[in-house]
């Protein structure tokens, strides 16, 4: 399974969350096991950027377990405080192949 996470954070506060999101994902790959990636959308909107996590590979049968560990780990963090508004998460999995 792969977890797309999304959300706005002011320009302000980007470069401060760049690092805490940075830290976030080194703590993940050192406890599950999970490589993440940080992206961002071109440009910005009335003084806020997009960004969005992505964490592939994740087992499905440890979704609830990572999802609470990436939880802890903002937390850990104090990463929750920069972002703008709610953090929207999309699960998507891999489509067995056909037999």
């Amino acid at each position: 399974m792969d977890l797309y996470i999304y959300y706005r954070v002011t320009s302000t506060h980007a470069p401060t969350l760049l690092g805490k999101i940075r830290g976030v994902q080194a703590t993940l790959q050192a406890r599950q096991q999970v490589t993440g990636a940080l992206k961002r959308r071109p440009g910005e909107q009335d003084g806020l950027q997009t960004w969005m996590e992505i964490y592939q590979g994740i087992a499905d049968t440890d979704a609830e377990g990572f999802t609470r560990a990436l939880e802890q780990a903002l937390a850990e963090a104090g990463a929750l405080p920069l972002i703008s508004g709610a953090r929207h998460v999309e699960q998507f999995e891999d489509i067995a192949p056909c037999a």
